[in-house]
């Protein structure tokens, strides 16, 4: 972080990465919102502003907030900007889906270790 604090700060992307350059950026939001650093309402940079500061094109950073709103990380307010959702907030679309997902995984016999299984699968399957 900046002296001031403000976001990124020093971070920037590695470009050498194999992780796409979004999914890093995606990565460290999370990172910085869960560790508290990046406090519940703390407004993001626009995402022309940020994409310059990290030198990737606006995509790259527009795709990271689109994932992030998806996730209930973020949320976008129009011209009142991107801002860090409390992490209750976050966390209660994916509870839901869990809770379907271990519903229907108990509904087909599966085992909790067969179900996690599947899911590490999934989430590794990008």
């Amino acid at each position: 972080m900046t002296p001031t604090g403000e976001f990124p700060g020093v971070w920037r992307p590695n470009t050498a990465s194999a992780v796409a350059l979004f999914e890093q950026l995606r990565l460290r939001i999370i990172e910085l919102a869960d560790s508290g650093v990046l406090a519940v309402g703390a407004k993001l940079p626009p995402v022309r502003n940020l994409a310059g500061v990290l030198d990737v094109a606006p995509h790259t950073v527009a795709r990271a907030y689109k994932e992030l709103e998806a996730a209930g990380v973020v949320a976008t307010r129009g011209r009142n900007g991107t801002v860090v959702c409390a992490r209750d907030d976050r966390w209660g679309a994916l509870a839901d889906v869990a809770a379907q997902y271990a519903a229907a995984a108990k509904a087909q016999g599966a085992s909790f270790a067969e179900a996690v299984q599947l899911l590490a699968a999934a989430y590794d399957a990008d």
